[in-house]
């Protein structure tokens, strides 16, 4: 009789953040290869509760995965599991910073990439010598199975794909190159365009931490996945994440337009070039903040549209340069926001400057972990209140989402780009943005209605 493997995608009972719409969230890759790494004597089934609702199932093993504010929700059903003396695996960046937090919840952790211990920890639950923690190093993608798709919830309207891991940057709020390292590794170029053909969804979000890469090599790359996108003949569309350094390769951008590609997220942070440095924010120094239209530009020109990352509550931030970057938001190229408080989140270095200078102001954990959503305000700003560093950025999320300023960005994203499914995309981001920060603080946006008349309008690009 075969075993059967349980897979568990926790969702966050406090905010769900922005992955809480279906049609605007992706599936759990890192289950999906947890389930390709499985060998066939055993059963799977991945529970996420993105949809589903949790009921206890049968299982011999449990395995869960998550972000940050996910890990509140994760140790909680493991709880369940324990009771019943089911074994329970947690893997994933939060368990990988944080493995004794962790073990104090659930029976065993992976710590970082799982393709480099999955089976030998599955051999030794067979033997009944599990240990505590694995840990993995990192491994050549060249030998990565490609997700079980078959498993994801057909109800995501996003797929997702991976094409390569790592970034040698090493931006203090972040803690991917702490969990992935600070080297690109890559996916073979054919398997990536063979995943792309199998996923059935229409629109993808492709997870890389930069899509294009730095130098030739990783130009080529992505440009060879471009190609075979469109040779494929299966036309998807897709958004990504990439640096600014993009907008010097202006084949890379025709091609990535041609291949379906809408939207580009870019991690622009701040306007202001001293807050760029104190956080390690090296490529959009090198760029230069004076430069930063030219680079909106060239997507623009290519059918592109912006989707610019900021963060809000840096610590030389005051209410005016809080205030200033929402004008600059506004009033600037980029199409839509994802504007993001400052969050500590474990193995940054961000996380280990305020936890020693005693400015995180809620350390009750794990239950803490669930208002770590980028829309909470977790520390102590140095120049305001807690109090008054809420209230002002409510303020400012209701001046960067008020209707009539996304129907001027929509307006002109239609002009700039001359696209109007960018132009789509970039307001359906908007909207969505909007729910996700005012989640359960007013009603949210009927999005589809306002998308439906505002994509009605038809503009003369002449």
């Amino acid at each position: 009789m075969k075993k059967k493997l349980l897979l568990i995608n926790p969702r966050n009972s406090y905010k769900a953040g922005i992955y809480h719409e279906g049609d605007f969230s992706v599936p759990p890759m890192g289950l999906g290869i947890i389930a390709a790494l499985t060998d066939s004597d055993w059963e799977i089934e991945i529970l996420d509760e993105s949809f589903d609702v949790f009921q206890v199932k049968k299982a011999d093993l449990v395995g869960f995965t998550g972000l940050t504010s996910q890990a509140t929700r994760a140790y909680e059903l493991a709880s369940i599991y324990r009771e019943l003396n089911i074994p329970t695996v947690m893997g994933g960046i939060h368990a990988s910073m944080l493995p004794e937090e962790a073990l104090k919840y659930v029976d065993v952790v992976v710590k970082g990439e799982a393709e480099g211990v999955w089976r030998e920890l599955l051999h030794d639950f067979k033997q009944g010598s599990l240990r505590k923690i694995y840990e993995s190093e990192l491994q050549d993608l060249y030998t990565m199975p490609p997700p079980r798709i078959d498993l994801y919830s057909p109800k995501y309207a996003f797929g997702s794909l991976q094409t390569t891991r790592g970034c040698p940057m090493k931006c203090d709020f972040c803690s991917v190159h702490t969990f992935n390292g600070r080297k690109y590794r890559y996916r073979n170029v054919a398997e990536v365009v063979d995943e792309y053909k199998r996923i059935p969804q229409k629109s993808l979000y492709i997870i890389d931490d930069d899509f294009f890469g730095y130098g030739s090599k990783h130009a080529q790359r992505a440009k060879d996945i471009c190609r075979g996108f469109i040779e494929s003949g299966i036309k998807k569309e897709w958004y990504t994440f990439c640096s600014m350094h993009l907008a010097t390769d202006a084949e890379a951008l025709q091609l990535m337009a041609q291949a379906g590609c809408r939207m580009i997220l870019l991690g622009i942070e701040s306007e202001i070039v001293e807050q760029l440095v104190a956080s390690e924010k090296l490529t959009n120094i090198k760029v230069g903040v004076q430069n930063y239209e030219k680079v909106y530009d060239a997507f623009h020109q290519a059918g592109i549209a912006v989707l610019g990352s900021f963060i809000y509550g840096l610590d030389t931030d005051t209410v005016q340069t809080i205030r200033n970057r929402t004008d600059y938001f506004i009033n600037s190229g980029v199409d839509c926001i994802q504007p993001g408080m400052l969050t500590p989140l474990p193995g940054t270095l961000t996380y280990q400057n305020l936890f020693k200078s005693n400015r995180i102001n809620n350390m009750d954990y794990p239950k803490a972990w669930e208002k770590y959503t980028f829309f909470n305000c977790v520390i102590d700003p140095i120049n305001m209140s807690v109090d008054e560093f809420t209230k002002l950025m409510h303020e400012e999320w209701d001046r960067m989402f008020d209707l009539k300023v996304l129907k001027r960005k929509y307006l002109k994203t239609l002009k700039t780009t001359k696209n109007p499914i960018a132009a789509g995309w970039a307001l359906s981001t908007n909207l969505k943005y909007h729910n996700t920060v005012f989640e359960g603080i007013r009603e949210p946006y009927d999005y589809q209605k306002i998308y439906r008349e505002l994509t009605s309008m038809t503009l003369n690009f002449d």
